[in-house]
Order: C-alpha cells, then sequence, then structure tokens
C-alpha cells in the first residue's frame, strides 16, 4: 500500500484561519503514489462563492475541477480554502475560473486539467466559463462533470 509524503504542509492537521483573498491563500501539493499511472481526478465546489466586482455583491457558483496528475496533487484542505478566499474577492465570473484553473496548473503541472464554472444568475443571464489544458490523454476514464444547465423556473 502507497502512503502520501505529507511532510513540509503547513496547514494539514492543524487550525488554520481562512485566507481573505486569493493572493493570500497557501496551495499546497503532495507527491502522487502512483507516478506513471494515469487516473483522473475531481473536486466539485457546489457553493463557491465570490464578488461582483462592480456592485460588491455576491455571485455563487458550482465548480467542477477534473485533472489528471503527472507527480503532484493538489492538497485538499489548501485547496478548499483557496476557493474560499475568493468569498471577498472580487472578480469577474470568467477570472475567477481561469485564475483557479491556470494557479492548480502552475502548482501542479498535471497531463490535463480542465475546470467547469456554473455560475447562477447574474441579471437574469447565468454563465458558465470552461477552460483546459488541452486534450486528456488517450485512455483515462473523462466522464462528463454532471452539472445541468440552469433551467431557472422552466
Amino acid at each position: 500500500m502507497t502512503q502520501t509524503d505529507v511532510s513540509g504542509l503547513t496547514q494539514l492537521g492543524s487550525a488554520t484561519d481562512q485566507p481573505q483573498s486569493p493572493d493570500q491563500a497557501a496551495l499546497e501539493r503532495v507527491p502522487t503514489g502512483h507516478a506513471g499511472t494515469l487516473y483522473m481526478v475531481r473536486f466539485v465546489a457546489p457553493e463557491f462563492t465570490s464578488l461582483c466586482p462592480m456592485t460588491g455583491q455576491p455571485d455563487f457558483a458550482h465548480i467542477v475541477i477534473d485533472y489528471v496528475p503527472r507527480a503532484w496533487l493538489v492538497e485538499s484542505k489548501s485547496l478548499k480554502l483557496y476557493l474560499a478566499s475568493f468569498r471577498n474577492h472580487g472578480a469577474f465570473h470568467e477570472d475567477c475560473t481561469l485564475d483557479i484553473g491556470k494557479k492548480l496548473v502552475a502548482l501542479l503541472d498535471p497531463e490535463w486539467l480542465r475546470i467547469g464554472a456554473y455560475w447562477y444568475p447574474r441579471g437574469g443571464i447565468p454563465i458558465d466559463v470552461f477552460w483546459q489544458t488541452g486534450t486528456p490523454p488517450e485512455g483515462v476514464w473523462i466522464p462528463d462533470q454532471g452539472v445541468a444547465p440552469y433551467r431557472g423556473r422552466g
């Protein structure tokens, strides 16, 4: 049985204050115990929040992050704190989505990553933002993200 090396982590197993902005949040990684094996990891954040940069009003999204690791895994507590740090951050939907995806790519150097951000309506219009690093590796099971299109009362 493979054991993950958690040495060097600063947040796991201890009380950690909520970062006040994405710039203050510390995303951490751990080595995968299965380097060379192609598999997909999924994180779902169904209650993501940020602030509208123009009005300061809250925005809400259901975010799905899928990635195929190369050598690193994102440490889940640090990811949770990073995503929560957007609660006080003013940015457009597209910027939040791409900033999250690009930061994870810079940290992990994955084989492949995609992020789907399903934003709830602002001004009556839902905005969905999708980004991926390229074509998924052949032979990896990549399920649909499973988020239905926004239907409102329809």
